[in-house]
């Protein structure tokens, strides 16, 4: 069993010093850490696999520019529950790496410094993603999120939320804000950041950048070719998993990590 506390209490900026010292804390100044990267879909899988490894290069020198601003673009109650606990919580959060021996190790991770609850503030979302500070825009919505047509390959306008962003309105979508971004971007003379799907997908850069241009070509075809000419949409591809604590044995995370 690995007990990360003595005694249950909140993780925080305030409480790391409290922690079991076999517990791995972040070593740099999280006070000096800027956002680099917005990541839309904060699940387990980014918490436990693109954030760890921002953490580590975080210890680096010089990379206190590329730590993670988090969004979330739910407003169910588990959403909302992911809100609450991550602003209660400096957005810190724990991950647990077991071997096959069954043995483990625990670690704080410091990466994301922010987290934005796009339904509850939509404008602070577009006004970060579209800051020059960000660079990377990194997705994980779920295949649906992309919001092609299963039959006919086709990106959907009229579905009911694209067509609430195409109207004007503040966004709803990954693909809105994107662009709704990129759009502000432009406008400013500010690069196109990168945008790209961590998502279980085959070619997943090419399946965003057809979401994104076929959104923006409904909005400007100036704009479409702005993007298509200056964003890039790398493809990758996802190889694990991060199972859910509930299912995991032997791990006290009596800190209420989220």
């Amino acid at each position: 069993m690995i007990n990360i506390s003595t005694k249950q209490q909140l993780l925080s900026n305030a409480t790391l010093g409290q922690l079991d010292d076999r517990v791995a804390v972040p070593a740099y100044d999280r006070n000096r850490l800027t956002a680099g990267i917005a990541h839309i879909g904060v699940g387990n899988f980014h918490r436990a696999h693109q954030a760890l490894y921002a953490d580590r290069c975080l210890h680096l020198p010089g990379h206190e520019a590329w730590a993670i601003c988090g969004i979330g673009l739910g407003s169910g109650t588990s959403a909302l529950a992911k809100v609450r606990a991550l602003h209660a919580q400096d957005c810190l959060y724990t991950v647990t790496e077991f071997d096959s021996d069954g043995s483990g190790s625990t670690r704080v991770i410091g990466a994301m410094i922010d987290y934005l609850h796009a339904p509850a503030d939509p404008e602070a979302v577009l006004r970060e993603l579209a800051g020059p500070a960000i660079r990377i825009v990194s997705l994980t919505i779920t295949e649906g999120g992309y919001n092609f047509d299963e039959a006919t390959g086709e990106f959907k306008l009229h579905e009911p939320d694209v067509a609430h962003d195409l109207a004007g309105a503040p966004p709803r979508t990954a693909v809105g804000f994107i662009v709704g971004a990129l759009r502000r971007r432009r406008e400013a003379n500010v690069p196109a950041f990168t945008v790209m799907s961590c998502d279980n997908l085959r070619q997943s850069g090419n399946t965003v950048r057809r979401a994104v241009l076929s959104f923006a070509q409904a909005v400007d075809p100036g704009l479409a070719g702005w993007i298509a000419d200056n964003a890039a949409f790398p493809n990758g591809m996802v190889d694990r998993i991060a199972p859910q604590v509930a299912i995991m044995s032997g791990v006290d995370a009596s800190t209420e990590a989220a």
